[in-house]
């Protein structure tokens, strides 16, 4: 989003100037052409380089947008204008950055814009789901009612991915730990016990060995290396992971991962029931639905599944035919969906399977900790163990001779 300076004439004659933000021109002048005003120039105001904007935006959460749509929702249950409850949630949000995005989304409104139009200029902060299901809500003049499902829609989504995190950064931070501790030993204390075992002369035990030859290895030009392709090797996939072939393959070997595959293709389909369920429910057209899905799926082969089964459908098939074709869907989503089709309950089903998938990846996450606790202890518990061992048979040989 740019700010953009205009000056134009209106259909008497007059000249008038102002600022707009907005992604391009052309919204300027469309903005513009609905005031019925002539533009004669439009120019980008340059940005203004202060601390602020070096410091970098505070950052819109989830949680700030589940606040604000609640609270919108109220106030337009309560028979609050439209413009009134922007101006007042404008300046008592605690983040900032919203706050002057609502007041912007407020002068949009005032300007002639509908409310969908004026939220679809900050794709950033609003997601064309909530854009979409805005503009439902405004059609079918229960704006309040969407908002309230707009909200419930996202906190289970914010959960959803809080049980992801939580799965992922038990493991990584074990394994983390681990390995700094290895390293220290390795670094640190191995090379003292060498340096007394050279003084003392004699044949070391094959482990102590072993041990001795890594932590050369580890402390020495050897380290680094690893540690260098490590970094390329993270580098590398940041980067194929930005293309859309390497997205795909990337997800691909993801899904198909023996005990992360499994939840994450349960996350999956809760993730798309779920959007799907609201936005059906919101009065969504459901080829629109499938679309706003597929994008906002966050995994490229469920991606491409989904708009697959939006060209069957788009071709007068069932919803439930082509989900049944897709091998990333299970049987049971399949056999409900059908059901829904059938007893003209889509929506309710949709968001009863979602409902199930997200006690599923509750259940799941609960055994995937529960599984990588003892896992990780024994590998660390083993390796710190086998270190110390090794650097303790050359004393205890000593030890021997000297008796």
């Amino acid at each position: 989003m740019a700010v953009f300076q205009w000056s134009g004439k209106t259909s008497r004659g007059i000249i008038e100037s102002g600022e707009m933000t907005a992604g391009t021109k052309e919204e300027v002048i469309a903005f513009l052409g609905r005031k019925k005003i002539v533009p004669t120039i439009i120019t980008e105001k340059p940005k203004k380089a202060s601390l602020f904007s070096l410091r970098g935006e505070k950052k819109v959460k989830d949680k700030d947008i589940v606040v604000f749509t609640r609270q919108f929702s109220t106030m337009i249950n309560a028979g609050l204008p439209l413009v009134q409850a922007l101006e007042i949630l404008s300046t008592q949000v605690e983040n900032k950055t919203f706050g002057k995005i609502i007041a912007q989304v407020k002068t949009d409104v005032e300007s002639g814009l509908t409310y969908a139009d004026a939220l679809k200029k900050h794709p950033k902060v609003f997601s064309e789901l909530y854009v979409n299901m805005v503009a439902a809500g405004e059609t079918g003049g229960v704006l309040d009612t969407i908002l309230n499902r707009l909200a419930a829609y996202i906190e289970k989504s914010m959960k959803l991915k809080r049980q992801v995190k939580g799965a992922m950064v038990y493991p990584v931070v074990v394994t983390t730990i681990a390995v700094l501790v290895i390293a220290i030993i390795m670094i640190f204390v191995v090379p003292t016990f060498a340096k007394m075992f050279t003084q003392l002369g004699g044949i070391l035990p094959l482990p102590t060995r072993i041990v001795i030859g890594m932590s050369n290895f580890i402390a020495g030009i050897g380290g680094l290396m690893v540690f260098g392709v490590l970094v390329a090797i993270i580098v590398a996939i940041i980067q194929f992971r930005r293309t859309e072939k390497g997205k795909k393959i990337t997800d691909t070997i993801l899904l198909k991962l023996p005990i992360f595959g499994t939840l994450l293709n349960k996350v999956a389909v809760a993730k798309f029931t779920r959007t799907l369920g609201t936005l059906v429910s919101s009065g969504v057209p459901i080829l629109d639905g499938l679309e706003i899905t597929a994008k906002t799926s966050g995994n490229k082969v469920i991606e491409y599944a989904v708009m697959e089964v939006r060209k069957a459908v788009v071709a007068g098939k069932t919803l439930a035919d082509p989900i049944a074709k897709a091998a990333i869907f299970p049987p049971m989503v399949t056999h409900m969906i059908a059901v829904g089709e059938s007893t003209g309950a889509l929506d309710s089903m949709l968001s009863k399977i979602a409902d199930f998938y997200d006690e599923e990846v509750d259940a799941a996450v609960a055994n995937l900790t529960a599984m990588m606790e003892p896992i990780l202890m024994v590998f660390l518990g083993g390796a710190v163990g086998f270190i110390v061992i090794a650097m303790y048979l050359p004393i205890f040989k000593l030890i021997t001779l000297i008796k």
